[in-house]
């Protein structure tokens, strides 16, 4: 039972670390909280099930089903990415000089703007994803069953996260990442393009929600406009609970609170999984303000 629920825990957070480094990665360098990020997230679970009904209708699944998936995953964070370039194009970068209430203002504007657009465009009723897709099989550990699905999940989540910290630490691209985010004036000051670092920023968070969108739906097989507000809100608590704008905080909190949340609806009750998340960002605010890998840093002056 323990190892059943660690296994499930690993999995959904492993989805919340990926959704949890767009936010992290726009609050180290915009010092702002992205509360349309969720939208993404949730934009990406709708366009992998789009994308896998076209796929169907024109006959790939029968040639090869991991080439579909692999197209699957592509089409869903190119839309994620165009869609997080233009969230950073539209909503904040006229902003960039505001008081920040405008920029919250914004945000939370965005996230209602794209609720209701994908409930215009696809419907309020829930999206099915198409068993024709659906990994069947599992692996059985001590009891614990272990699906191809959880399996792929964590290794594609694994594989990114990795990807994410090689570029930051070993790429020309990344290392301006790091000194926009630590001093953006001066940064542009030595020469860099702290407008392309920023939409860079957007368009990687996006990219990672875009996947976690896709993983979500394969795993629950069950998609809805409101889903990303939600998973948008848990997300940002694993960002606080590791250290909001520390990367490897993050992943460390999304996979935390994802454990969290498995071992209290297997041990106390599913129905209250979801205070769970926000009984842990109280906890956090009070105690820990910085998160577990978070630092407390002086203003710049």
């Amino acid at each position: 039972m323990l190892l059943q629920q660690i296994i499930n825990g690993l999995t959904i957070g492993s989805v919340y670390a990926l959704i949890a480094l767009g936010y992290t990665m726009v609050y180290g360098i915009l010092q702002l909280i992205n509360f349309a990020h969720g939208e993404i997230y949730m934009i990406g679970a709708y366009m992998g099930i789009i994308a896998i009904t076209f796929f169907i209708y024109i006959g790939l699944p029968d040639i090869s089903i991991a080439l579909t998936l692999v197209l699957t995953f592509l089409a869903a964070i190119i839309f994620t990415g165009a869609y997080g370039i233009t969230l950073e194009r539209v909503a904040y970068r006229p902003l960039r000089n505001a008081p920040r209430l405008s920029i919250l203002i914004s945000a939370i504007g965005m996230s209602i703007v794209l609720q209701n657009y994908v409930m215009l465009a696809q419907g309020a009723r829930d999206k099915i994803f198409p068993h024709e897709l659906k990994i069947g099989g599992e692996l059985i550990i001590a009891d614990a069953h272990i699906t191809y699905t959880q399996v792929l999940i964590m290794a594609l989540s694994v594989l990114m996260m990795s990807g994410l910290t090689w570029f930051i630490k070993k790429t020309k691209v990344g290392m301006a990442m790091r000194a926009t985010a630590q001093d953006r004036r001066m940064a542009g000051l030595l020469g860099i393009n702290t407008d392309r670092i920023i939409v860079i920023t957007f368009l990687i968070g996006s990219i990672l929600a875009g996947a976690a969108g896709v993983m979500i739906s394969m795993y629950y097989g069950i998609v809805n406009f409101y889903m990303g507000y939600t998973a948008g809100i848990k997300a940002f608590t694993a960002a606080v609970l590791g250290g909001i704008g520390n990367i490897p905080g993050a992943m460390l909190g999304g996979i935390l609170l994802g454990l969290l949340e498995a071992l209290g609806a297997g041990y106390i009750s599913s129905e209250y999984k979801d205070v769970f998340a926000f009984a842990v960002l109280v906890l956090v605010l009070i105690f820990k303000p910085t998160g577990l890998l978070g630092e407390r840093i002086s203003d710049k002056v």
